[in-house]
């Protein structure tokens, strides 16, 4: 190898030195190759994060990485060296995400593997599974307070299982995707407890303060996130000292201002990338980042310490992608979308505005946002997605909003009232979340089927739901269904009998494996298999249309305000050709005009009934209709 600087050599003689008799030449070639192409990167990110004083700790990083490495399964070396050869790998027209909670959805991760069969007639080629780490039983936040990142909930099965799982669906094309908590840990991780007892191993690995002076600095800039919860950011420690805890009382934030914990963490990722885990979520990743007199959220050195962990993964599983999880302003999103930072990213806004069109039946928000902000970097893809297991938050632009006449805030108060039926004649049976009937502010839970209708019973409910999955699964990037939504799976109401969730809203969009939908989803007269039957159809559609690989999209705009439009061009054998999409989301049909057409061929293959359609004259969609024509 090549010197650079003394760190690195001093650290390429470290390496030497954890060299394992074991290795072979061609492991350790690789890995040294890729020590030349990574480690300047690390070694400057680490530089700009901690300074030169840390290069002990660097040293260390790297050391891990090479042992990582050496231990790393030769099946999963093999997958490293597969993607390497096609890193697009993801963006194929055939990539089909689900997520779902192990416990709730089969009970346990030997109930998943049952069920791989039945993903593989969806279609799936991704499966997420919701926070299965060791947390506490009550103050877990849904898994989301992690207590080891290195134990499976003893209820659902072991890491041996887990990672026996992750072959079975690699096996029948499903890569798997787990959550990294990554801005905070249960306050009973072992980190935590030690840290609170005066470990000085541990003393700096969250932010614990003796008394309210730095809290209180602090929080004259930071937001409170959950209210309900705790006031501010902080919580107090039975000793009387504080610590830093942004979400929930029992989750306590990370300090990333040690070296020391991004060491920690970088050997957690690696541990579960070497159990097989082809894609971690890295969830919160707008608040990792500290700094007195400003909002900690999203600051310049959040993405430094998300592309210095990218840079210790491709040393020791170069594979393995990042997945951002930031629901904040449309342009602090699209900061995170990096193939040296994260490769995948949520799309909470095209979120948010597929229901915002179907509760105002107007589309100028969502076709402006597909215009101005779809467009990402190559070699990364958006999640594009219904709902999620969280609430849905109206996480659009004011200023895009004011462009269009729209008064930002007073529209969220409308969009809050609608979806939980607090408007006229609205056909959404939402729950609030963080309610506060004063201002109107609150944010909506409830599942993809109650919230389109099918609750109420409102007779366009399901046209609704296949309408909402059109748009992701056309728009480019991963489509991911929550599992369970694809039967038209209704709210759980339940939650509130149990005391460790009733104050937590969210849980109704969680509802347990619908067993009777799924018995039902072949009956299309009943909801469930109208439903499945139609979505299954669009699914199947979709990965048998190459112009849907990748995420390139080009505008159409219908002169209509009640129809979307936008184009895929790709490939078809070879020949340049283009996917138009339109789709009606107003509840009585509508027309594009001959004059908006013109510009199209004569006639057009409707890839989603099989007819030819004429484009030399008026077209007419029905209500909540989809059309994907290739031209």
């Amino acid at each position: 190898m090549t010197s650079t600087t003394p760190a690195a050599d001093q650290i390429r003689a470290g390496l030497q030195a954890a060299r394992l008799d074991s290795t072979s030449e061609a492991d350790w070639t690789s890995f040294e190759a890729r020590f030349d192409t990574e480690f300047p990167r690390l070694q400057s990110l680490f530089h700009r994060l901690y300074g030169h004083d840390a290069d002990a700790e660097l040293l260390q990083v790297v050391l891990d990485a090479a042992v990582s490495w050496q231990e790393r399964p030769a099946d999963l070396k093999a997958i490293d060296a597969s993607r390497a050869m096609a890193p697009d790998w993801f963006q194929s027209n055939r990539t089909l995400g689900g997520v779902c909670y192990v416990d709730l959805y089969a009970g346990s991760l030997a109930g998943v593997r049952e069920r791989i069969p039945y993903f593989r007639t969806l279609g799936l080629t991704y499966l997420h599974l919701m926070p299965l780490f060791l947390a506490p039983e009550e103050n877990s936040d849904g898994g989301y307070a992690v207590s080891s990142y290195r134990d499976v909930d003893p209820r659902l099965g072991t890491m041996s299982e887990l990672a026996g799982l992750v072959r079975e669906l690699r096996e029948n094309g499903i890569a798997l995707v787990v959550d990294f908590i990554f801005n905070h840990t249960s306050n009973e991780h072992a980190w935590a407890r030690k840290a609170i007892a005066g470990d000085p191993d541990f003393a700096d690995f969250y932010w614990i303060f003796p008394d309210r002076r730095m809290p209180d600095a602090f929080e004259q800039t930071v937001r409170e996130i959950f209210p309900d919860d705790h006031p501010g950011s902080f919580v107090q420690l039975e000793d009387g000292r504080w610590i830093w805890a942004s979400f929930h009382s029992f989750q306590w934030d990370l300090n990333y201002t040690s070296p020391r914990v991004f060491r920690a963490m970088a050997g957690e990722m690696l541990f579960l990338a070497n159990q097989g885990v082809d894609i971690i979520r890295m969830d919160a990743v707008a608040f990792i980042w500290k700094q007195l007199g400003t909002a900690c959220e999203s600051l310049p050195e959040a993405h430094l310490l998300l592309q210095a962990f990218n840079a210790v993964c491709r040393l020791a599983a170069p594979s393995l992608l990042f997945k951002s999880e930031a629901i904040v302003h449309p342009d602090e999103v699209a900061q995170y979308i990096d193939p040296g930072e994260c490769q995948l990213s949520y799309n909470p806004l095209q979120m948010a505005l597929i229901w915002n069109s179907l509760a105002t039946r107007e589309v100028s928000l969502l076709s402006q946002a597909l215009e101005r902000r779809h467009g990402i970097p190559d070699g990364t893809a958006w999640v594009n997605y219904v709902r999620s297991h969280d609430d849905i938050g109206w996480t659009f632009s004011d200023e895009d909003a004011a462009e269009l006449g729209i008064d930002g805030h007073d529209h969220r108060r409308f969009l809050n009232a609608f979806y939980v039926n607090r408007f006229p004649d609205s056909f959404a049976r939402g729950v609030p979340f963080q309610d506060n009937p004063r201002t109107g502010d609150c944010r909506i839970s409830g599942t993809t089927a109650s919230l389109a209708g099918l609750e109420a019973g409102d007779s366009a409910a399901v046209a609704r739901i296949l309408l909402a999955h059109s748009i992701i699964l056309s728009t480019g990037g991963i489509p991911l269904l929550y599992l369970g939504d694809e039967v038209g799976q209704l709210n759980d109401y339940a939650y509130t009998e149990d005391p460790a969730k009733a104050d937590d809203s969210r849980w109704v969009g969680r509802p347990a494996y619908p067993t009777e939908r799924y018995a039902a989803r072949t009956d299309r007269t009943a909801d469930a298999g109208a439903v499945f039957t139609d979505l299954v159809h669009l699914i199947d559609v979709r990965q048998s249309t190459p112009e849907f690989a990748g995420s390139r999209l080009l505008p159409f705009h219908t002169h209509n305000p009640h129809v979307l439009g936008y184009q895929r061009p790709g490939l078809l054998d070879g020949e340049a050709s283009t996917v138009v999409v339109l789709a009606n989301v107003a509840d009585t049909p509508q027309t594009v005009g001959a004059t908006t057409l013109s510009g199209l061929p004569r006639t057009g293959a409707e890839l989603i009934s099989g007819r030819r359609l004429r484009l030399d004259t008026a077209l007419t969609l029905a209500a909540h209709d989809v059309l994907w024509i290739r031209i």
